[in-house]
């Protein structure tokens, strides 16, 4: 019988995010500060590390492994790395959520290599709007990646959207309809209370997962639908389509008791919860003496006991996480 990973809660941890970078070619005001202030090399884990991590978190009982960063496609070498992930005996699913900026160029390959699914992540439909809320990305990089994405054929995409107040609620409704006009599911996304920004007030900007559902079923139509994927988003389906449209909901409805999964940070933290800092040092395991993969096996089952209930994000805090999303993976 394959391992099971529970943790103190009864909770079944089958899934893992796996972070390759913290670099990315944008700088989302939401997940970075615009002058960043990257790991040095010698601090992340290095492809090798990378894929010791991947098959120890198998053998433990992991079976879907999703891909973050930054943005996981500016790494360097990075197919070498998703070849062998994605041949591993044990995982049932590899999975990948990128900006979009790469996926003209790496779409096919990624398809070849084992990912089933991909998360793209697009903000705004207006190129001076996409350029102000990423600072240096370009619309048209993205809606070019999303069609290669399309042709390639991936088993599911799905756009991912981040909605600011007064930045971007107006194109909920555009945004939807592009996903439906293409055959995607779309998730909505409250802003996460992560690292010290100065760009804007996460008080001021917050909107909630219920206004943007409102708007959306006034206009399309939502019904219940059973579908679920490995992460926390809540699904609808959109009338008369064959799009899903999903809500992560962090702030207003608080989706902890089925937590499923763990993260590992760019720099080889097995961070247990997104919204708390308890973490395992696994870099420091595998740059030890006899570090073999049944030692970080171990560490990850016996990590199980820290893993917290659930985390205490509220729109009108002050984020008492310092990392930004970029280190965290998303």
């Amino acid at each position: 019988m394959p391992k099971k990973l529970i943790d103190g809660f009864g909770r079944h941890i089958n899934y893992a995010r796996l972070s390759v970078t913290d670099r990315c070619d944008f700088r989302c005001v939401y997940c970075m500060a615009e002058e960043m202030e990257f790991l040095p090399r010698k601090e992340i884990l290095s492809l090798e590390e990378l894929l010791q991590v991947g098959t120890a978190l198998i053998a433990s009982g992991i079976s879907k492994i999703r891909l973050t960063g930054g943005e996981p496609l500016i790494r360097k070498n990075i197919m070498w790395l998703i070849e062998r992930i994605g041949a591993l005996d044990g995982l049932n699913e590899l999975t990948l959520t990128t900006n979009g900026s790469q996926l003209p160029k790496y779409a096919e390959d990624l398809k070849k290599f084992g990912v089933k699914r991909l998360n793209i992540s697009i903000d705004s439909l207006q190129g001076g709007k996409f350029k102000e809320i990423t600072r240096t990305g370009q619309l048209k990089s993205v809606i070019d990646g999303i069609h290669a994405a399309i042709d390639a054929g991936f088993e599911q995409i799905k756009l991912n959207s981040v909605i600011l107040k007064n930045r971007n609620d107006d194109e909920i409704l555009p945004l939807v309809d592009f996903a439906r006009s293409k055959n995607l599911d779309i998730s909505f996304i409250e802003e996460m209370p992560l690292g010290e920004i100065i760009e804007h007030d996460r008080q001021v900007t917050f909107y909630s997962s219920d206004n943007v559902r409102k708007i959306i079923d006034n206009e399309f139509g939502l019904e219940d639908s059973d579908k679920q994927t490995n992460g926390p988003s809540k699904y609808f389906k959109l009338k008369n389509s064959t799009s899903h449209v999903g809500f992560i909901s962090p702030h207003s409805h608080n989706f902890c008791g089925d937590c499923n999964r763990v993260r590992i940070t760019v720099e080889g933290r097995l961070l247990l919860c997104l919204g708390n800092e308890h973490s395992i040092d696994l870099r420091a395991l595998m740059r030890g003496e006899n570090a073999d993969v049944e030692t970080l096996r171990q560490a990850i089952e016996a990590s199980m006991s820290a893993k917290p209930e659930r985390h205490y994000f509220d729109a009108a805090d002050q984020p008492q996480i310092v990392r930004f999303m970029n280190m965290t993976g998303g």
